[in-house]
């Protein structure tokens, strides 16, 4: 049975599951998803992802596939690390319909924590309800809204802010105002333990990017900001994190995939894209 469409970020988190989905049925997959389309089925649809933007002849779908799953992959990769190592509490910021709870294999000491919008994690959890699906870890849902007190719901949901915990913010700089992501790295650096760890994407804006998202729909469009103001490296050490920012093309070689077509070079209106891990310089007071 089809469920309430979802809107806004929860409608841009089903066009992510959508190239998750896409990504799960190549033989040459880079990560493993098998819920994905669940929510597609669950929704209606991958609200045309696939159709072309009318000035550039590229669909966000063509744009993008490949960033996803090179992120996707990397994160998956990072965060278990971090989760191996010394990270044992797990926060997916503004998470959309990340099943990394289910399908990673977690430490065993591990507590996962998702962050977002109560109506998208209920749309997840009815819709995982239907398929088996089992959490792989203490897995901990947080309904709230970043401009509201994230932090305060946070703890009250069991966050310790004296243990190291790796942060992914995968999919969510760029959609935010230079002030807004100005407040969600400080509130993250304040509740960071000694040893806590982060990763990130981020992407300029180009001209293949916005005439793309613009053949899906108007609101998808507008949901684009633009993130962190100057120096992506920068930014982050001014707020107390150590990064090491890699650019998007180089990582595709390194998964053997092609440079993603939003960020190559050899396309007129195409931008740049970087993944990011950070490590916290030094304990907040």
């Amino acid at each position: 049975m089809e469920q309430p469409a979802l809107h806004g970020v929860g409608a841009t988190a089903l066009s992510v599951a959508a190239l998750r989905a896409m990504e799960h049925d190549r033989p040459d997959r880079l990560f493993s998803d098998p819920y994905a389309q669940c929510f597609l089925d669950a929704a209606g649809g991958s609200r045309g992802l696939h159709a072309a933007a009318p000035t550039s002849g590229y669909s966000l779908a063509e744009l993008m596939a490949d960033q996803v799953a090179i992120r996707t992959r990397f994160f998956d990769e990072v965060v278990l690390d971090a989760a191996g190592d010394k990270c044992t509490q797990v926060v997916l910021v503004a998470s959309g319909l990340d099943t990394r709870p289910y399908r990673l294999a977690w430490p065993a000491d591990v507590r996962v924590f998702e962050i977002d919008f109560g109506d998208v994690l209920q749309f997840k959890r009815d819709t995982l309800s239907g398929t088996g699906a089992r959490a792989t870890c203490a897995h901990i849902e947080v309904p709230a809204d970043l401009r509201d007190d994230w932090p305060k719901a946070l703890r009250n949901c069991g966050f310790r802010s004296d243990v190291p915990t790796i942060w992914l913010l995968e999919g969510i700089l760029y959609a935010l105002p230079a002030d807004a992501a100005d407040q969600l790295i400080s509130r993250i650096t304040a509740l960071s333990a000694p040893g806590s760890e982060l990763a990130a994407d981020h992407a300029e804006d180009s001209p293949l990017l916005r005439q793309a998202r613009a053949g899906v729909s108007d609101e998808l469009l507008r949901l684009w900001h633009g993130g962190p103001a100057g120096d992506l490296g920068t930014w982050f050490n001014r707020h107390s994190w150590a990064p090491a920012v890699r650019d998007i093309r180089v990582l595709a070689g390194s998964y053997r995939r092609p440079v993603p077509r939003a960020f190559d070079q050899a396309l007129e209106g195409s931008g740049e894209g970087w993944l990011v891990t950070a490590r916290l310089r030094h304990a907040q007071p």
